[in-house]
């Protein structure tokens, strides 16, 4: 009877081995990366992410090269920026020499320009989805697939230091260089942006409400909550419960799931959108009506309760307003 046991987990084991052994190999078909463009700043880095097919290849190594090492160099999929100019950034399989390349350029630095982090493209359903609660209002209907491409968005609002810099002025009522700047209308925002583009050669811009809204949603990474980074909104926003009636220093708060701080509470914040109401059609790239006499402001303020820093929530003003409550956040395009 032993023998007989030991007979057959001696065939199992060899079973086994031969399976191991002839396993078969899988071959890279494919590889891209999630980002074809990267603009960087000297000082800034940023990760590419390689997705290699199929899934289940049995070599999934990556070869990262530069074809330009003095504008911009790669280790392990780290872009990092040395200079003015433009770079190509491949990504190479050991298995099958598959190739996905993103083209770099690199900016100088300018004193004062906003800190951007990159929100990948995706699809998410915009407006009062379940999570937002039965507070919602009507012109948060009806909810609606979006897809956005990817693009760069301020990591904290625009600060009166930012705004000095750029227009040499300060319209806030509250005042401090970390605190955001406000009493700043749509219009005043544009020429801001223009100023800022003249001084670093990019094309800043304000976000558009979907994108603003999936940033705010924490983008791909997004864990379902209520307010942009958290269900308790003590955590990531200032209100008219925590704030002592006024703003405060930006990214005092948590960060969102995308390490962007302050998009609920603090300051409304500009959209590029005119206000309209919504549709319950697909979209893509939505940028609002073509015309309108409000534009759309996102993310509540210190001043409003904490119902109005949740992140389906929407504001709109006169682009002409100026209030102590209204401030910018910048974004570019990729």
């Amino acid at each position: 009877m032993y023998k007989k046991k030991s007979l057959v987990f001696l065939l199992l084991l060899l079973l086994v081995v031969i399976t191991v052994t002839c396993k078969k190999n899988i071959p890279v078909t494919a590889v891209t990366l999630n980002l074809i463009f990267l603009p960087l700043t000297v000082g800034e880095t940023e990760i590419l992410t390689p997705t290699v097919l199929p899934v289940d290849a049995t070599n999934k190594e990556i070869l990262w090269t530069s074809d330009n090492p003095i504008v911009a160099t790669v280790v392990n999929g780290l872009v990092i920026p040395h200079v003015e100019g433009t770079a190509t950034i491949t990504a190479t399989t050991l298995d099958g020499n598959k190739t996905a390349g993103c083209n770099v350029k690199v900016y100088k630095y300018v004193e004062g320009e906003p800190e951007m982090v990159i929100v990948e493209g995706g699809t998410f359903t915009m407006g009062c989805t379940k999570e937002q609660g039965n507070n919602c209002f009507k012109w948060e209907y009806p909810i609606h697939k979006v897809t956005v491409d990817g693009f760069k968005i301020g990591k904290y609002p625009i600060t009166q230091k930012q705004w000095e810099t750029f227009m040499g002025n300060n319209p806030s009522h509250f005042k401090g260089g970390n605190l955001p700047v406000e009493r700043v209308s749509w219009e005043d925002a544009q020429e801001f942006i223009a100023k800022l583009n003249a001084a670093t050669g990019k094309n800043y811009r304000l976000a558009t409400e979907a994108e603003w809204e999936f940033a705010a949603r924490g983008g791909n990474l997004s864990k379902g909550y209520r307010y942009s980074g958290s269900d308790n909104p003590d955590e990531i926003a200032w209100y008219n419960i925590n704030s002592g009636n006024t703003t405060l220093s930006v990214g005092t708060k948590a960060p969102n799931e995308l390490g962007i701080y302050d998009m609920s509470g603090n300051i409304w914040e500009w959209c590029n959108d005119w206000y309209g109401s919504y549709s319950a059609k697909t979209q893509t790239n939505p940028l609002g009506p073509v015309e309108g006499s409000y534009r759309v402001g996102r993310g509540g303020s210190w001043s409003y309760s904490v119902d109005y820093c949740r992140v389906s929530y929407r504001y709109y003003a006169d682009p002409k307003r100026r209030d102590n409550r209204l401030g910018l956040r910048i974004a570019y395009s990729l």
